[in-house]
This record gives structure tokens, C-alpha cells and sequence, in this order.
């Protein structure tokens, strides 16, 4: 049944095995796009057989399989799966510390190295404040599971991985981490260690664009790529410098960013449009709210209970906020991804305590791994495809924009865009210099993105 799917669900074997439907070829205005035919129809939606099968892999885990590691302890780790894994994977560096350590990324991919057109990037970002450790170990722990599940030819995640292509930062502030665990996890303060080693708070460290976004709202201005001030690169920290670098060399569609101190899924804006208001928080809506709520709830219903509320003393309701209306704040690494780039990131605050014991690492694994990988999947979602010129070249920096929604994404270099929307009908036009524009309707569903061309 080439429009179905057929499930041989073998317990036992801790496997499935899928047939999937193949959508039509993406020809737009390309009638000799290249014979491959990429899915548009997969079978993302098995939502209830992915955490069984993931919840029967777990259960023989083992606690002493977990620790904290130190900077030499987590490169040590990185590269054994590297090692272990080494045709899917791939270790570089975005730039250094303050102190000079690594910021090492470990790459998943079937082409590790390469950006294949139509096949979108994600990030993990952990660590981003030094003394919040859980997000670090989290993230070590999930590389070691995507690289033992793909060995053990899980379809799931290997269909991940051969769709998509995974970038994982554990440590963003590995200065600030050794601060904290010089102290440990009994005597750390609720401050030693967020910031990197010259006491900044990386997550207050980004250009604000958000002044000029708010301000843009009222005169019918950009509202996407905005540009970044002058002098920028002199005003941020190191470890700042090179995410944002980072962000530009390649084309993030979404992104999570682990945090600690509270159990919650916040999604942006995190800056209020009305900073006058002293004493009460505002909601401040992107104009893809409706959106980034189901991220937020994504991540928080696949976790073993971020999303009955209650956490740490604090109630969010299916434990998920707006950031603005928790508190607001300026230069946060969220915003600055949606109003910079193409990327959709939310921030994820997962334990109550910042640098919990190693005892409770193996608890807290298994109440994030589901969400983990059902987070990561909703990259798969919307809407993609290329802009052709007249001789069907691609053309890199096209702006896709969607009627109603007031925040356009760009094509690629490579001249493939990534749309990530509600399933809805939409009326989406691709736009260039010296092009006429392109418009078309689609209607999108809950599963695999809709492949539209232009």
C-alpha cells in the first residue's frame, strides 16, 4: 500500500520496521529536478509506538552508566561515540572559552559534514549557564543513545538521522561548569558558575534586536534577518561570538536551549513590548505564537511531568510559558535566534535543582528522553522545498513569506527553505531581487512537511 503504512511491531527485538509512502516528485518550476523523490508523507505521526519502544530500550539502563563530567571527562565522551559511531558522526569546534577550552559540537548525519538540500538542521545548546549541569549531561547522555539506537538499527532513530541533521552542543560555558563543580553538587550557590569565567551571564549577552523588531511591528518594517548593530563582535563574549558565527554558517530550522532552576518549557518572546510596567509581566506574542505553544507543549507533554504544572514550588499551566510573562528579559539567545536567523528555538528549564547529584541523573534521563527525540522530530513539520530561477538554478536568500503571519524565512545557499507550520491551509509566496514573485496555496497535515517549490 504505497499511500499507507504497515507497522510489524517486534517487541522482543526492540525494532520497527515501516513501509512508507512515497509523495510525488518535486518538479515546481524545475521539470528536470533530479529523479530522486523525497518523502513528503512519512510516517513521523507513531506517536504512541516510538515511546513504547523507547520506554522498553530503558529499562534495563543501568545508573552506574552515569556521572558528571568535567571538560577533559566530556570531550573524552564525545569522542567515543565519535569513535564508536564514526560514518554518522563528526566532532568540530565552533571557537574557544574565555579560557581557552573547546566549544565542541558532535554532529549526527548520514553525511556527516555536508548540508544535503531538503534535509534540515537542528540544534541542542546545554550548559548555557555554567552551575545549571543537567542540560550537559542530558545531551552526552543522548548522543551515547542515538549512536548505541542506530547501531541497534532502531527505524526510528535511524530514520532521524538519515533525515535529518543533528548538531549537539553539550557545553556552551564549559569556564563557568568548572566553577561549579569545583563546589559540587551538596555545597554549589544558586549563582556560582552561571556566568563564563568573567562573571557575564551569556543568556543576557546577545545583540537586542528586540527594540528593533517592536519598533519595525508599528512602521511595517523588516521582520526577519535583522541586522545586527555596528561593532557587534566587540560587545559580546567569546563563547557568544561563536554561537552567533555558528547560527550564520548554518541554516538552523529549530532549536532547544537546556537550562535548570525550574521545570517549564518557555518559548519567546522573552522581552516585554512594554518594559514600563513595573511589577507585573506581560505576554509578549511572536507572530508565530500559536506555534511555538505547541513546541512548548511537545516538549512538555512527552516529558514524564514538566506538564502536570506543579514543579519546584511554581505552577505553569501544561507547563509551558511565554517568556515575557514569566519575566522579562533582554539579549536572550532565543529571541535573538528568531529575529537573526531562520531558526525557531525555545528554552527549556528541566530540574528544580541546577547541579543535581549524580544518583538523580538516571531519573531525570528517563523522564527527558522521549521529549528529546519527539522535540527533534517536530523539525519534520510545515511545509519545504526549493526557488528556481528561469534555467532552474537555485537561488540562495529567497524570502518565503506566509499570508497572515507577519515573519518571512529565507532559502538557503543551496536554494531549499524550511517552513515550520500548524497543519492549516496557507497562502505562501517565494520572492527575490530581479524575480517576479511566486505564490502558492497549500494545505498542510500533521505529518511529514509538504514539499512546495517555486
Amino acid at each position: 500500500n504505497t499511500q499507507g503504512l504497515c507497522v510489524d511491531l517486534r517487541v522482543n527485538e526492540w525494532m520497527i520496521e515501516g513501509c512508507r509512502g512515497w509523495g510525488e516528485q518535486c518538479h515546481g518550476n524545475n521539470p528536470s529536478f533530479p529523479g530522486r523523490e523525497y518523502r513528503t508523507r512519512q510516517g513521523w505521526a507513531l506517536s504512541w509506538l516510538g515511546p513504547l519502544l523507547l520506554g522498553l530500550m530503558g529499562l534495563l539502563v543501568s545508573g552506574s552508566d552515569f556521572q558528571h563530567h568535567r571538560y577533559d571527562d566530556m570531550v573524552r565522551a564525545l569522542f567515543a561515540v565519535q569513535n564508536e559511531c564514526p560514518y554518522i558522526t563528526r566532532i568540530y569546534s565552533i571557537g574557544h572559552s574565555v579560557e581557552g577550552r573547546h566549544l565542541y559540537v558532535l554532529e549526527f548525519s548520514d553525511n556527516p559534514g555536508i548540508h544535503e538540500a531538503l534535509e534540515p538542521e537542528f540544534k541542542y545548546v546545554g550548559n548555557m549557564h555554567g552551575n545549571e549541569v543537567l542540560g550537559r549531561e542530558l545531551l552526552i547522555k543522548f548522543s551515547q543513545f542515538l549512536c548505541e539506537e542506530y547501531r541497534a538499527r532502531n527505524q526510528r532513530i535511524m530514520r532521524l538521522i538519515h533525515d535529518t541533521r543533528i548538531h549537539i552542543l553539550p557545553s556552551m560555558n564549559p569556564d563557568g561548569y568548572e566553577v561549579a563543580a569545583r563546589q559540587g553538587p551538596e555545597f554549589n550557590g544558586y549563582l556560582v558558575g552561571r556566568g563564563n569565567a568573567r562573571e557575564i551571564d551569556l543568556n543576557r549577552n546577545f545583540p537586542d534586536l528586540n527594540a528593533l523588531m517592536y519598533y519595525y511591528e508599528k512602521t511595517n518594517g523588516r521582520n526577519h534577518h535583522l541586522p545586527l548593530p555596528d561593532n557587534w563582535e566587540q560587545q559580546v563574549e567569546p563563547e557568544t561570538l561563536a554561537v552567533i558565527k555558528w547560527m550564520q554558517n548554518y541554516n538552523f530550522i529549530l532549536s532547544a536551549n537546556l537550562h535548570g532552576g525550574a521545570v517549564v518549557a518557555n518559548y519567546p518572546f522573552d522581552k516585554s513590548r512594554d518594559p514600563r510596567i513595573r511589577g507585573r509581566t506581560t505576554y509578549a506574542a511572536t507572530p508565530d505564537d500559536k506555534l511555538f505553544r505547541q513546541l512548548a507543549r511537545t516538549y512538555s507533554y512527552a516529558h514524564s511531568w514538566m506538564h502536570n504544572g506543579w514543579n519546584c514550588g511554581d505552577f505553569f499551566n501544561e507547563g509551558i510559558t511565554n517568556g515575557a510573562s514569566w519575566y522579562s528579559l533582554s539579549k536572550g539567545m532565543q529571541d535573538f535566534n528568531y529575529l537573526h536567523t531562520n531558526c525557531f528555538e525555545i528554552t527549556l528549564e528541566l530540574s528544580c535543582d541546577k547541579f543535581p547529584s549524580a544518583s538523580a541523573l538516571p531519573s531525570e534521563w528517563m523522564g527527558n528522553r522521549e521529549a528529546l527525540v519527539s522535540y527533534l522530530e517536530q523539525v519534520h513539520h510545515g511545509i519545504k522545498g526549493m526557488v528556481y530561477d528561469e534555467n532552474n538554478n537555485p537561488i540562495g536568500n529567497a524570502e518565503i513569506s506566509v499570508a497572515g503571519i507577519y515573519h518571512d524565512v529565507t532559502s538557503g545557499v543551496d536554494g531549499d527553505y524550511f517552513r515550520l507550520l500548524l497543519p492549516g491551509t496557507y497562502t505562501v509566496t517565494a520572492s527575490a531581487p530581479g524575480y517576479l514573485p511566486s505564490t502558492s496555496t497549500v494545505t498542510v497535515g500533521p505529518a511529514e512537511a509538504i514539499l512546495v517549490c517555486f
